[in-house]
């Protein structure tokens, strides 16, 4: 593909992306939500990939960092610690209203700050050893989150934070539509072009941070650790580095999560959610932007899709196979097939697919 056709497609894939909320709210707003969620799942492959994809560290514990940023910005956004707390109701009646700018760094740094806590006593295991310890540590925070409602009710357990602000951007509420004269724009729509600049940044970023020495590194030491500390890489602080950066975007992730649901609960940040989004960074392709990408844009938005296949095919056989067990059903056929037919993802690095038609 020459520049000018790479720049083609780059217009015309920006051009799309801007027009698909408008498109999608003649069929209503459900469909918007979904693009809203893929997004969100989009920014949490990206920073799963890092770990995973670029550093080579198997991380079944993500989620945990996406709870942590829907929590923050839960208890940063209600009036759950002014109705709790004496300090906070006498210094804030109204509730805690944390501005936008405000959010994004401050759960980047937390996730980022937990996400080094988790790399530090992991950085001697590899393979299934680090994969159980993760998984461990996105259960602890599930199960604190769970039950840190009594002696003090901090994260009110089970039944979660409800009234969560909405996002304001200059003045714009985010969770209200917009009239721009005829033309209203649901708020749907509105966090959509939000969550969508976030993921270009994400892109950005992540880009950027695969073309430097750190990313060359850290490929390094997927490849052969050995190997990578016998060059001279501090693997100790490139590992701490990838948990650190992949849990930012877990955090962010998190915080818009918060705000987009205005209710947050434990069950949100189930052991399957993380399972999940390792699934769309080894389904789309390890380490490839796109490939990551499409992965994480169409487990995303399959299940939701495949609503409207389970449900006329269960009114086929009267009611005798149950509609969300059918959808999974299809989904893990679905994951099946593609992986048998591209096992190295959907859309596997340049590299990956020049090897293997070199072994072919």
């Amino acid at each position: 593909m020459t520049q000018r056709q790479r720049l083609f497609a780059i217009l015309f894939a920006s051009a799309g992306l801007l027009v698909l909320p408008l498109f999608l709210q003649g069929f209503g707003n459900a469909w918007v939500r979904i693009a809203d969620m893929a997004l969100l799942f989009v920014l949490l492959a990206l920073g799963l990939n890092i770990v995973v994809g670029y550093a080579g560290l198997l991380d079944l514990g993500f989620v945990a960092f996406f709870a942590i940023g829907a929590y923050m910005f839960g208890l940063m956004a209600s009036p759950h610690l002014s109705e709790n707390f004496p300090l906070f109701a006498a210094m804030f009646p109204q509730g805690l209203h944390t501005p936008l700018w405000l959010v994004i760094p401050l759960a980047a740094l937390l996730a980022g700050a937990l996400g080094i806590l988790l790399g530090a006593p992991t950085l001697r295991l590899r393979g299934d050893y680090l994969a159980i310890v993760t998984l461990g540590f996105g259960e602890i925070i599930r199960v604190f989150l769970n039950n840190l409602d009594h002696p003090i009710n901090l994260t009110n357990g089970p039944k979660g934070i409800g009234q969560i602000d909405s996002l304001k951007l200059f003045g714009l509420d985010l969770g209200k539509k917009l009239s721009l004269g005829d033309f209203e724009l649901a708020s749907v729509s509105l966090y959509y072009y939000l969550f969508l600049l976030l993921v270009v940044l994400s892109v950005l970023i992540c880009h950027r941070l695969e073309r430097s020495r750190i990313g060359r590194a850290w490929m390094a030491i997927r490849e052969d650790e050995i190997a990578a500390k016998a060059m001279g890489i501090n693997t100790r602080n490139m590992k701490l580095l990838a948990f650190g950066m992949g849990a930012t975007f877990g955090g962010v992730s998190g915080a818009m999560f918060a705000s987009f649901q205005s209710f947050i609960s434990p069950e949100s940040f189930s052991l399957m959610e993380s399972v999940m989004i390792v699934a769309m960074v080894v389904l789309g392709g390890l380490g490839h932007l796109p490939g990551v990408i499409l992965g994480a844009v169409m487990l995303a938005a399959l299940p939701e899709v495949l609503r409207y296949v389970a449900g006329p095919l269960q009114a086929m056989t009267d009611g005798r196979l149950d509609a969300s067990i059918l959808r999974q059903l299809l989904i893990a056929l679905a994951m099946i097939s593609i992986m048998l037919l591209r096992p190295r993802g959907l859309w596997p690095a340049p590299e990956l697919t020049s090897t293997q038609n070199g072994k072919g």
